[in-house]
């Protein structure tokens, strides 16, 4: 498993290309997978909100348009300096294709928070649920 400190590095540098000209909150994101490649991504908004993409989302993105489908770590960095998990959708998009993921957030100071994805959206909805709810109905 890749150093966490390496992966913060990566996704502040992703955070400054952020294009938040709404907001002005950038966000960057890292993602480790296990074969070793790190991806990066950043939050786009666009002046429809609800089209913006985060950080995390395009990270994914990215690697699974690359063919990654096997993910280990997430580090996480806002502009705002305070510790930014990732928000329901992301959440949810990630508990689909990396449900063992672990995330790091970093704040301004330098302190750390690591969570397992499964801690941050406990009860999830999957795609065993889908399986679950399908097999009561041939």
């Amino acid at each position: 498993m890749i150093h966490h400190l390496v992966l913060l590095e990566r996704a502040t540098q992703a955070m400054q290309q952020a294009i938040a000209p709404y907001s002005s909150f950038r966000v960057g994101a890292a993602l480790h997978t296990a074969d070793g490649k790190i991806y990066t991504g950043h939050n786009i908004e666009s002046s429809s909100y609800s089209l913006t993409i985060c950080a995390e989302r395009v990270a994914l993105f990215k690697a699974l348009s690359e063919g990654e489908r096997a993910f280990e770590a997430m580090a996480i960095v806002a502009s705002s300096g305070e510790f930014c998990p990732p928000c329901g959708a992301c959440r949810q998009v990630l508990m689909d294709f990396a449900p063992r993921l672990v995330i790091y957030l970093s704040n301004q100071h330098g302190q750390l928070k690591t969570f397992t994805l499964a801690e941050l959206l406990p009860e999830s909805f999957s795609s065993d649920t889908l399986s679950k709810a399908n097999s009561k109905y041939p």
